[in-house]
This record gives C-alpha cells, structure tokens and sequence, in this order.
C-alpha cells in the first residue's frame, strides 16, 4: 500500500481516465494527441475501452496523457 499513495493512477478506472481526457480534450484532440484508430474513427467511450483494454501500447499512452493532464483537472 505504502507505494501506491504516490501513484496518480492508483485507485482511477481506466473508464474514469477516459472520460476526464474526452471531456477536456474531445476525441478530435486525442486523435491528434494519440495516434489510434479508436480515437478517429466513429469514436466513442465503449469501443475506445474496449480497445485499450486489450492493447497495452495504446493505454499506456492514454495513462501517460493522464497523468501530464492531471493538474489541469484539479
């Protein structure tokens, strides 16, 4: 427990990730931010969960987003 209190991702759903990123940047701008197809064609918050689920690349690059943007959301 002691080493997940300083990890900004501790505790967050990959759902929850997702969503704040669409809200505050909208999927066009994810698609420039992160190069993947889910984020460009007919995006939506299922089929881009379902994706990222099963590409760790992809949510690792969307985990990465999150955390730079982390500030703006608080």
């Amino acid at each position: 427990m002691e080493q997940q209190k300083n990890n900004p991702l501790h505790g967050v759903t990959l759902q929850k990730i997702l969503e704040q990123l669409e809200a505050h940047y909208g999927f066009d701008t994810l698609g420039e931010l992160i190069k993947i197809k889910c984020f460009n064609e007919n995006p939506s918050i299922k089929s881009s969960l379902t994706f990222l689920r099963k590409t760790d690349w992809a949510r690792q690059k969307v985990e990465e987003l999150y955390i730079q943007t982390l500030p703006k959301f608080q």
